[in-house]
């Protein structure tokens, strides 16, 4: 018979490019099945459960996120606890700290700030090594134009034509806090090349693939096969467009997830 319960915050971060996302599914390597199979070692077989807070596609990388674990058993010793979890942990994935929380903290629930990353860059063929966390578009992209249409997504807008297979359902008019795109400062390797690009998006909640669908419009932009116009045009409520460029999946990367 199992009393107490304990909880406990842990943010972890991860290349994607070898899971198949957050979710468990059956016979696929995902995130958080390698979480649980680690602690299912650590802690001996005794009972937890994990929750993550939110999901991440295949391929989708993690700068800094989190999950709750629950545990019938007092951690005493956090940071050896931290120390032993990483110690067993594959080396693509890491955890960056824990503490505790109370019974209240609701890692679904409560309010979130997500911040996602898009790096990508243009014109010529990358080194094999720029594969797992950016995206090369091998066309010519106009980056001064793509930027303004980067901030036309920003604010409340319906967003239902950047949602992947909407239905009437869904909860569609969003807040972006903030949406950027920049040239990239956030991440350097000696095999780069010399010009990348970020675009960086706040808000508490996207839809499916809501934000490469957002970058698949960017790119076309980029092209000149849309206009600013267009863009305006499908947050509108009345707009019945459906995106149809998801961009790839491994340019994208949760940067940062805060709790309010």
């Amino acid at each position: 018979m199992f009393n107490k319960r304990y909880y406990y915050l842990i943010k972890i971060q991860y290349l994607g490019y070898r899971f198949h996302g957050w979710q468990k599914q059956p016979k696929l390597k995902t995130v958080h099945l390698m979480i649980d199979r680690t602690f299912n070692f650590i802690l001996d077989g005794k009972p937890f459960k994990t929750l993550g807070s939110g999901r991440t596609d295949a391929m989708v990388s993690a700068n800094e996120t989190a999950f709750e674990l629950f545990i019938y058993e007092k951690i005493e010793d956090e940071t050896a606890f931290l120390a032993l979890f990483n110690h067993n942990l594959p080396q693509d994935l890491r955890a960056l700290a824990i503490e505790e929380v109370d019974a209240e903290f609701n890692i679904i629930q409560n309010s979130k700030i997500k911040e996602y990353v898009y790096l990508f860059t243009f014109g010529n063929k990358c080194h094999p090594f720029c594969a797992p966390l950016m995206t090369t578009i091998l066309d010519d992209l106009d980056i001064e134009i793509m930027k303004q249409g980067a901030q036309l997504f920003e604010g409340t807008h319906n967003f239902k034509p950047y949602c992947f297979r909407a239905t009437d359902q869904g909860l569609y008019r969003r807040t972006i806090e903030s949406c950027e795109l920049t040239e990239n400062t956030l991440f350097t390797a000696n095999f780069f090349p010399k010009k990348t690009y970020t675009l960086i998006i706040k808000g508490k909640g996207f839809g499916r693939n809501q934000i490469r669908l957002m970058m698949g419009t960017l790119i076309k932009l980029g092209r000149g096969e849309v206009d600013l116009t267009y863009i305006e045009n499908s947050l509108k409520p009345e707009s019945t467009d459906v995106m149809d460029f998801v961009a790839p999946a491994s340019g994208l990367i949760l940067n940062s997830v805060e709790f309010e």
